[in-house]
């Protein structure tokens, strides 16, 4: 019987701790660091002169749709003329794509007619990057207006050899499953990412938006899932910061509903798994120390112990509160009681999942019971060598 409650807590004590308590630590620890420490914390605007050349690179698949608005985003960013260059590459697209982006004398456009990934497409376009600042982004992405300027002036400190930018879901009033959870998740991670950043620095970054020194990119090998990730922890990996500024944000509308919600998420799953197995060195805390901390406890048990945790937990708390005869003021009932009340709330969320409601927390639940599910979905892809390097992508909703 001991046993098995350790065994509950354990499991219980590892979702608590990597969604709630890491980042309680954290915050109570950077509090405390402000109160001693009498470093300025703020950022240096830097003026127009001192601003360094950036390049907006963006690798588009068939993408004809997203194009227009794009580029209209693109060149009213805040950042001088002349100093951010923008580079397409289109490679594999035969939407005409190309043929949109080649009316634009503003901009480079490099296109091969064979599909060979996003990764080859990203090795293929830093080799024509020239800029010491590189900014990656995703064409169905809106950037905010003063992105590239945050983006820079972050960089003007040496030890920061990465930048990730925030993402964001376009807010409805009404919404569903996939965009009230999606939304409500990248709020959560913005917040953790922002008392991260303070404490030593960001565990990787979204490809929606992220920047590098270009000096620091490493060709990513041709099956690589999180192209992302893969960058920003290896460039954490030589010593350098991941830095953020919520400010310096993407926007995009949600999935257009769970399924295909679930598509990214399974994807992404996968890529997290890959990451864990080419990047074994970053599970020893006596080599990296604080960013192994932050490495395991923000990605590495939610991709790994958590989902496992879900699995097994409710069947033994049954087990155990059965073998205790059942008594409402035991810990195990009240806990199995919660259980139940969470699992009742996602199976609410999916009943409606396709409605457009205005109680979006109901909706909490179940994408959190999805974004766990997807995580087993992947990480079975991955081991059975079944998933593609290659995109599917998800159908977004449209802005309203």
């Amino acid at each position: 019987m001991k046993f098995l409650e350790i065994v509950f807590f354990v499991l219980l004590f590892s979702i608590f701790y990597s969604y709630i308590a890491y980042g309680l630590i954290l915050f109570f620890i950077v509090k405390i660091k402000k109160v001693f420490s009498k470093r300025n914390s703020n950022v240096q605007e830097l003026a127009d002169s001192d601003l360094p050349e950036i390049t907006l690179i963006i690798a588009a698949y068939n993408e004809k749709d997203y194009i227009e608005e794009k580029l209209k985003n693109s060149f009213d960013l805040d950042y001088p003329k002349g100093k951010l260059k923008h580079v397409w590459i289109t490679d594999g697209s035969n939407d005409g794509s190309e043929k949109i982006l080649a009316k634009y004398e503003n901009i480079e456009l490099f296109h091969l007619s064979e599909r060979n990934g996003k990764i080859a497409a990203m090795n293929r376009g830093m080799k024509f990057v020239k800029t010491p600042i590189v900014v990656f982004s995703d064409c169905n992405t809106n950037l905010s207006k003063s992105s590239i300027r945050i983006i820079a002036n972050l960089f003007h400190d040496k030890k920061v050899g990465c930048v990730a930018g925030e993402k964001r879901i376009y807010k409805e009033v009404y919404d569903g499953a996939s965009g009230s959870g999606e939304g409500f998740y990248w709020k959560y991670e913005s917040a953790l990412k922002k008392i991260e950043a303070e404490f030593n620095s960001v565990v990787g970054a979204a490809g929606e938006l992220f920047a590098i020194r270009t000096c620091l990119f490493e060709e990513v090998e041709k099956d690589t899932l999180l192209d992302d990730f893969i960058i920003s922890l290896r460039i954490a990996k030589q010593g350098y910061t991941v830095q953020y500024n919520p400010e310096a944000y993407a926007i995009e509308t949600a999935s257009l509903n769970v399924k295909e919600e679930l598509k990214r998420k399974v994807r992404i799953a996968a890529g997290s798994l890959q990451t864990i197995f080419r990047l074994p060195e970053l599970l020893n805390p006596f080599k990296y120390k604080i960013l192994s901390f932050q490495y395991i406890s923000h990605k590495v048990l939610r991709w790994t112990i958590c989902p496992l945790s879900m699995i097994i937990l409710l069947p033994l708390n049954v087990a155990i509160v059965y073998l205790k005869k059942f008594d409402f003021a035991d810990i195990y009932t009240i806990l199995l009681l919660l259980q139940m009340v969470f699992y009742l709330f996602t199976l609410l969320g999916w009943i409606f999942s396709n409605k457009k409601l205005r109680l979006k927390i109901l909706f909490i639940p179940y994408y959190f019971f999805v974004m766990n599910f997807s995580i087993i979905q992947g990480a079975i892809k991955y081991l059975m060598g079944k998933q593609s390097v290659n995109w599917e992508k998800a159908k977004r909703q449209q802005k309203i």
